[in-house]
């Protein structure tokens, strides 16, 4: 995947039309149609339809586009903080997100940002909640968008999503894979795939107060602390993943949609809640402006 595949696919999903946005980019036809071929091919998705009339955007080819705003956005964001650096002026921020936030609430953050604070430059960075919080610990992050108040009384919050809900994660050849819902309480003859708990605590004690309140075990089978390594997993192994309906609904959970399927999880629907969280030792300008710049729950 190339940076300029990036702005082509950009530029076709605003046109809906190749001949504009071939134009638009100062390319042929045939060349913009070529960079939209090995970006789906290396994607493994289809982004695009087409037919003799009409050229829309797939459910996937809409999600990646915003996928793809955020990389170009961070693209341009590293160029500005590197000539910021060299002449003396930045006013950097770093932020942490993950993908619920990036759906949800950066893209209007951002823009706010970009209106009415624009001598900051924003970084983004996406992690897990467990290595978002240790980065803010640390001062590596500035500010993060993670899953479940934080503990720490040194941290500030705000409350942003509420009750997300989470979904189990399957392949497409195993016996839940046809139903649209089941009961939390089925994962009593199931075998997991699971994380860390200090990866991302909230989602973790989420799903086994669920299995608490439905009176059963989890029996994890095997780890995968990275979400695209849990759908890989699932999707050749007769386990059972989770994730947040954002995620395992969207290109980003990686194989969902092509090897792997969500199902929603019921009786209870185990939930989580999405923060945002700054140190609160000190003002920084930079964070109190970002703060500004989102939008109540």
């Amino acid at each position: 995947m190339e940076l300029r595949h990036l702005t082509a696919f950009i530029a076709l999903a605003e046109e809906l039309h190749f001949g504009r946005a071939a134009a638009r980019l100062h390319m042929t036809q045939p060349s913009l149609s070529t960079q939209l071929q090995k970006l789906e091919k290396s994607l493994g998705v289809t982004l695009v339809a087409r037919t003799s009339r009409d050229v829309t955007l797939t459910r996937a080819g809409r999600e990646f586009e915003n996928q793809a705003r955020l990389i170009v956005r961070q693209m341009d964001t590293a160029a500005k903080v590197t000539r910021a650096v060299a002449t003396g002026e930045e006013r950097a921020l770093n932020v942490g997100y993950n993908l619920p936030a990036s759906r949800h609430v950066l893209p209007g953050a951002l823009a706010r940002m970009s209106r009415n604070h624009s001598e900051v430059v924003v970084s983004l960075w996406e992690k897990r909640t467990g290595p978002q919080l240790a980065a803010l610990d640390d001062g590596t992050l500035d500010v993060a968008f993670v899953y479940g108040r934080p503990a720490s009384a040194e941290f500030r919050h705000r409350r942003v999503l509420q009750a997300l809900p989470l979904v189990a994660v399957v392949g497409r050849a195993h016996r839940w894979a046809g139903r649209s819902k089941v009961p939390f309480a089925e994962l009593a003859t199931q075998s997991c795939v699971l994380f860390d708990r200090e990866q991302c605590p909230a989602m973790y004690d989420s799903i086994f107060a669920a299995a608490a309140d439905s009176r059963i075990g989890l029996h994890v089978a095997q780890t995968a602390d990275d979400p695209g390594a849990t759908a890989h997993v699932v999707s050749v192994k007769p386990l059972v993943g989770f994730a947040s309906w954002s995620r395992a609904t969207s290109a980003g959970m990686g194989a969902v949609g092509a090897d792997t399927v969500a199902v929603t999880l019921c009786d209870p629907v185990p939930t989580i809640d999405l923060y945002l969280v700054w140190r609160g030792e000190e003002s920084n300008p930079a964070v109190d402006a970002f703060v500004s710049c989102i939008e109540p729950a």
